[in-house]
């Protein structure tokens, strides 16, 4: 990797009465797009570069899916077709921005009593349009991706990951698989982990699907990244400027209270944009076919002030 531009994951301060770091110093309290202040104009001209083909993929779900939704609260939206003189007009009723391919904002998580990214208070945060969507807009989301393929390395090694059992994903594993597919991380890349969770969920019966709603939090269980601090750590550490993964939460489930929540870590501490239930069956195949697991990544985040979430709308192009 080239030469580290942030202070090394252990030198950064911990919380007041926790031993957990975090880098609300790095860019300044006033930050408000975190990691992606790792990608500026030579990271995507860099990203630019490894353009060769200009296959464009695109690596989100349709907005109905998954279907039925994961979480009782968060219903499918209602499209509204409406007619008018000149042809139609539509709209969304009930639209939860995080019900499909996503980002989680830095207004979704915060690291307890101590607040959100910055250590910005609820009072912070409803009197101001502070770490809103809308800021990755105005920065700019978009870079080099890195796919690891994780699902398809350990198949290839006879043990498959079992899409309905915790597996967690360490980062010996992450690292492990990326030096058999040659990859070698730099610098404001945005790393895309493959589980194969969303292509095993979308070929499942509509009834398996179904009996699935609601039981996040209630026997659900998938691969994910293992959620432990040394987690956070090697992703810091590798200047990673946001991680997306194809399940449901980025980490493995059911969380390790153990262990911690990394979405506790990774947003409110350490201000990385987080992506959830990404489909990347078309893009690994690209990837193998091409033998190279580097491109430009865009991702059309919705300029919403006061965001929490974004659908990705995010492509590869190759």
């Amino acid at each position: 990797m080239t030469a580290r531009r942030t202070p090394a994951f252990a030198q950064l301060p911990t919380l007041p009465d926790r031993d957990e770091r975090h880098a609300w110093d790095v860019w300044g309290h006033a930050d408000e797009v975190g990691t992606l202040n790792l990608i500026g104009p030579r990271q995507r001209l860099a990203a630019a570069k490894t353009v060769r083909t200009g296959q464009m993929i695109p690596l989100t779900l349709p907005l109905n899916e998954p279907d039925p939704g994961l979480f009782d609260e968060r219903e499918l939206f209602r499209h509204v077709v409406e007619d008018t003189a000149a042809g139609h007009d539509d709209r969304l009723d009930g639209f939860y921005l995080q019900g499909s391919s996503q980002w989680d904002g830095l207004r979704h998580i915060k690291a307890g009593r101590h607040g959100y990214w910055g250590g910005r208070s609820e009072t912070d945060l409803a009197t101001s349009d502070a770490l809103g969507v809308d800021r990755w807009v105005e920065h700019g989301f978009g870079g080099r991706g890195v796919l690891v393929d994780v699902a398809g390395h350990l198949a290839a090694q006879g043990t498959p990951l079992a899409p309905d059992e915790p597996v967690e994903i360490t980062a010996a594993l992450l690292e492990e698989a990326a030096a058999a597919q040659g990859t070698v991380f730099e610098s404001g890349d945005i790393l895309v982990v493959r589980t194969g969770w969303t292509e095993w969920y979308r070929r499942l019966p509509a009834r398996d699907r179904a009996a699935m709603r609601g039981t996040i939090g209630a026997g659900f269980a998938c691969p994910g990244l293992e959620s432990a601090q040394a987690m956070a750590g090697y992703l810091w550490d590798r200047e990673f400027a946001a991680v997306a993964v194809d399940n449901v939460g980025v980490e493995v489930f059911p969380v390790n209270r153990a262990k911690g929540f990394l979405h506790r870590r990774l947003i409110a501490l350490q201000g990385m944009p987080l992506g959830e239930l990404w489909l990347l069956d078309r893009l690994v195949r690209a990837c193998a076919q091409r033998g190279s697991y580097e491109f430009l990544l865009v991702s059309g985040v919705l300029p919403l002030p006061r965001g929490v979430g974004s659908p990705a709308n995010a492509h590869a192009i190759l």
